[in-house]
């Protein structure tokens, strides 16, 4: 865990420190504009203000600030409780993939190339073409609707998508995601439905994490390996090893 917590402290260092070095203002523009903003484009928290359906209830930004930092805080926290009590221990894939919807799906705003981050890490969560393209539907109407609605805004004689259907479409990419992440979950609790782990690996893409020990669970682990790597000592303190073969069915 250390190993993996260091290696993203260092690459982020190492992509940030450069522009934060040359105009560190301009570097932290994107933090402050964001701390500073309303309910915006493709939200969670516009969907609740502009709805009919909530009774038009307006956000101040602080309000936004504080609702978004505590619901990412507790998902984080749930994330961290699905991985601590899950029976099988998660790919690295799933859980970063789980944190980054999260912050998705209650920041301030959607801009339509966030969807950029999730994509390889949706790959890497669940990499089958159903699930995958049921959440791209989603994505690719509300990437039209956002642009259609602008037009509609910004135009004099209103040519494009009215309120109505853009909240529509708001919605469908909510839903969207939250499909996708349900699905991961599920393989979380049920690694059988996993298409990675079918064959009884552990973490092909998870770096130092694959087959590592766990320091700390809350619950009963178990390890879904299918045999040893020759080192008995490593499968020994791992509970991994050709006398412990994962079977789906338990």
């Amino acid at each position: 865990w250390g190993q993996c917590v260091a290696g993203g402290v260092v690459a982020w260092l190492v992509v940030n420190l450069p522009f934060m070095f040359a105009n560190f203002h301009s570097w932290a523009y994107f933090y402050s504009f964001n701390d500073n903003r309303g309910a915006d484009w493709g939200s969670f928290w516009l969907f609740l203000e502009y709805n009919p359906w909530f009774g038009h209830h307006y956000f101040a930004p602080s309000t936004v600030t504080l609702l978004f930092v505590l619901l990412l805080a507790l998902s984080c926290v749930g994330i961290g409780l699905l991985t601590w009590l899950a029976r099988f221990r998660p790919r690295v894939g799933q859980i970063v993939f789980l944190v980054a919807c999260a912050f998705i799906l209650f920041n301030k705003v959607y801009s339509p190339q966030y969807v950029l981050w999730l994509i390889p890490l949706a790959a890497l969560a669940r990499p089958r073409w159903r699930d995958f393209l049921i959440w791209q539907a989603a994505e690719v109407v509300y990437f039209f609707a956002i642009w259609l609605y602008l037009a509609n805004t910004m135009s004099a004689d209103h040519r494009g998508l009215p309120e109505d259907a853009y909240h529509v479409a708001i919605a469908i990419h909510l839903l969207g995601t939250l499909y996708l992440c349900t699905v991961v979950m599920r393989d979380i609790l049920l690694p059988d439905r996993d298409p990675v782990r079918r064959d009884g690996v552990d973490d092909p893409s998870g770096g130092v994490l694959d087959r590592a020990p766990d320091c700390f669970v809350l619950g009963a682990r178990t390890y879904p390996y299918a045999a040893g790597d020759g080192d008995e000592e490593s499968d020994r303190l791992v509970g991994w090893g050709p006398q412990q073969p994962w079977d789906p069915r338990e």
